[in-house]
């Protein structure tokens, strides 16, 4: 049997899921990664195996759990499922003591890690233990207040962090939202109304240029930099092919088909979920000849390694994200035109410019569409109208830094 110094020391070992720590008549207690502790009673009826969930350790103590346990097995010798029939705050919690915030939003993350990639999944958990946990943490969900909750939200902002305020606020407003199916009726989403109290933040709209002739003169500005060679190319490549920031930075020279003017990117390497990005389809990227022309340039520079841009002292490592922003600084632009922000610039011009199918761009954005018929877009069926459309922006914007006018560029890119 258990005792309470086991249940408080209680840790999940190295690459396990989760772990379990049996007490007895069928109580266990469940340890995952994230550290979260989780009683469970298991049972059987008609021959199938269930389990039924008694609440949160410390929240709900080992000699509470084993009265709901005892509570549940009554309720079995009457014939009864417990895990249909039970009464929630009687059975799970006999002591009285309701959900805290962290025990909460502990089991809604394990809930969503699943669907995120690792990287996702650590950020998330650091920001429920630096911006939530320290102040609402050990509070009971139907104690905490609006104005308790915004107090903790400011003081996030107190230190500058305007986003991260922002973020923790749409964090709070998750876990608020998984825990009310469960609560009573008489409780309500206390994160309503909070953003209007947070000073605004723009959210993801990261700087961008959309109105042409302001383009053009950043377009003049880009092709006049004297950087390094990777630098200079990535910089001119970032509008040419308006893909994210990350795919182009670590673009490798075996993922390019010069000849047959493809960029294939691996899944794994897409802005998706973890399944999507272990059994999802490569992100195939039409290039214009400009950009054809730019990547056989480099081809004696890095085509013997791995990345077509290479860090600057270590070879074996993509070139750093601060690269592109740092020479966009150093032209004047940086915060009018942000690396991620060519994107949106992309995305503007070719439907109030160039009026093309904005399927087709959605599509060469990696973004995921669906037809007028509300099916999936496909991509490699519409590829040639894809690649008419990389060939016609591509002009586009050697138009736009000729400075060609209006009429003429009707002319020579319509």
């Amino acid at each position: 049997m258990l005792t309470d110094a086991q249940c408080r020391n209680a840790v999940c070992s190295p690459g396990s899921k989760r772990e379990r720590f049996s007490d007895a008549g069928g109580l266990y207690l469940e340890v995952s990664p994230a550290g979260s502790r989780r009683w469970f009673w298991k049972y059987r009826k008609d021959g199938k195996e269930g389990r039924l969930a008694l609440g949160s350790y410390p929240q709900v103590t080992l000699t509470a759990a084993r009265k709901a346990r005892d509570a549940a097995r009554l309720q079995k010798s009457e014939g009864i499922d417990p895990a249909k029939a039970r009464k929630l705050e009687k059975l799970v919690n006999p002591t009285g003591v309701a959900d805290t915030f962290k025990a909460v939003a502990l089991e809604w993350y394990e809930k969503q890690v699943p669907r995120w990639s690792p990287g996702h999944a650590e950020r998330m958990h650091r920001q429920l233990e630096r911006d939530l946990f320290p102040w609402i943490g050990d509070r009971e969900m139907t104690q905490i207040q609006p104005m308790e909750l915004l107090a903790v939200l400011q003081k996030v902002e107190a230190r500058g962090a305007v986003e991260t305020a922002d973020r923790a606020l749409m964090l709070a407003r998750q876990v608020w939202r998984y825990w009310l199916p469960t609560a009573s009726n008489t409780q309500r989403d206390i994160t309503e109304g909070l953003k209007a109290r947070l000073t605004p933040y723009r959210g993801a709209n990261f700087p961008a240029i959309v109105e042409p002739q302001r383009f053009g003169e950043l377009l003049r500005a880009m092709y006049a930099y004297k950087g390094g060679p990777f630098v200079r190319t990535a910089l001119l490549l970032a509008p040419l092919l308006y893909q994210r920031p990350g795919n182009l930075r670590m673009m490798e020279w075996r993922e390019l088909e010069l000849d047959a003017s493809l960029w294939t990117i691996p899944s794994f390497k897409m802005k998706r979920t973890v399944q999507e990005k272990e059994n999802g389809e490569p992100h195939v990227v039409p290039l214009p000849k400009q950009a054809v022309a730019m990547l056989r340039e480099l081809l004696p520079l890095s085509g013997r390694g791995r990345y077509v841009f290479p860090g600057q002292r270590d070879h074996d490592r993509p070139m750093s994200d601060n690269s592109v922003r740092t020479a966009l600084y150093s032209l004047g632009f940086g915060d009018e035109q942000s690396w991620h922000g060519f994107r949106a610039s992309a995305r503007t011009m070719l439907v109030d410019q160039l009026d093309l199918d904005p399927l087709a761009i959605e599509a060469n954005l990696a973004h995921a569409v669906k037809d007028a018929n509300g099916r999936s877009y496909n991509r490699t069926k519409y590829l040639a109208k894809r690649f008419d459309q990389v060939q016609q922006w591509a002009d586009y914007l050697d138009c736009l830094r000729e400075g060609s006018t209006a009429i003429e560029l009707h002319t020579r890119v319509g």
